[in-house]
């Protein structure tokens, strides 16, 4: 199996938000401000294949299905659908994927799925050949959201989803669609259910996995959130997601799980560490995989 990782369309969002109650000082050493306030933000794609004998695409980022106006509100920086050419650098087409595994449906992870934004057509899905991955408790909160995230949503998509026939809504560790091959853990602090998928590693101790790529989505979205007490401001619950990323960051060190980051702008991969005092960190960043063996 060979990884691949995947850029979409990138965004800029304020720095204030993206960084919750940390201040100023410490977080623009780690995500430079622009004039308005705004740090770079990726929307990564993870690629594996063949992971149980497909290929599967972990998440579509933001996609380019906002119309102009929405586009500048949500800092989307290109107007065109860039996971569609990244698939393409890398050999392949969407109608190739026959997995799409979705941690949660806010926009800027899922807005992928749709096709271009061109005035004059209703909303369609793309990966017609994908079934698509969601949690039940995701699932749930896309068809009725709350007020203060009811904004992350599409508000088209689960009808979208429902009607292609592909979809699969799961609550355990594992789906029908790719086995064993994938663990699911879930975490409630940034949404609930959010669904952080691990491609199990190739390594057993004591009938435990050990090796593989958790995709961290918005628990770690990228490398300064590995520290534990910083959290974001479009987090529902900030002291959950902490006790939540505490507990994770713990097992993903304990079995050696390397950290695979969305929205980090310089870096996918990386192995998480711990030091002296307790504080967590990362080495071994990589900032593309293109048809890498799987970590082990």
């Amino acid at each position: 199996m060979k990884l691949w990782s995947l850029l979409g369309n990138s965004q800029k969002l304020d720095g204030g938000a993206m960084f919750g109650n940390a201040p100023r000082a410490m977080w623009e050493r780690w995500a430079p401000p622009d004039e308005a306030n705004r740090i770079e933000l990726a929307c990564r794609a993870l690629r594996a294949s063949p992971l149980a004998g497909k290929t599967v695409l972990f998440e579509t980022g933001i996609g380019a299905f906002f119309e102009p106006k929405l586009r500048e509100r949500y800092g989307v920086q290109e107007d065109r659908h860039v996971l569609l050419e990244s698939l393409a650098e890398a050999g392949f087409g969407h109608d190739d994927v026959d997995v799409v595994v979705l941690s949660h449906l806010h926009f800027d992870h899922a807005g992928g799925l749709l096709a271009p934004w061109t005035g004059n057509e209703a909303p369609r899905l793309l990966f017609p050949n994908a079934t698509y991955v969601v949690s039940a408790a995701c699932w749930d909160r896309a068809r009725d959201p709350h007020p203060r995230d009811r904004a992350s949503f599409i508000p088209e998509l689960p009808a979208l989803l429902e009607a292609s026939g592909r979809l699969e809504i799961v609550d355990g560790a594992h789906s029908r669609a790719l086995g064993n091959a994938v663990r699911f853990h879930y975490s409630d602090g940034h949404t609930p259910g959010l669904m952080l998928a691990e491609i199990v590693g190739p390594e057993s101790v004591d009938g435990v996995a050990h090796g593989g790529v958790v995709f961290c989505a918005d628990l770690i979205p990228g490398r300064p959130w590995v520290h534990v007490p910083i959290t974001m401001g479009y987090d529902r619950n900030a002291e959950l997601l902490i006790d939540e990323k505490r507990e994770f960051l713990a097992d993903m060190l304990a079995r050696n799980v390397h950290l695979f980051f969305t929205h980090d702008p310089a870096c996918a991969l990386a192995r998480v560490v711990r030091d002296e005092r307790g504080r967590y960190g990362t080495t071994n960043e990589v900032e593309r995989l293109q048809a890498r063996a799987l970590p082990a």
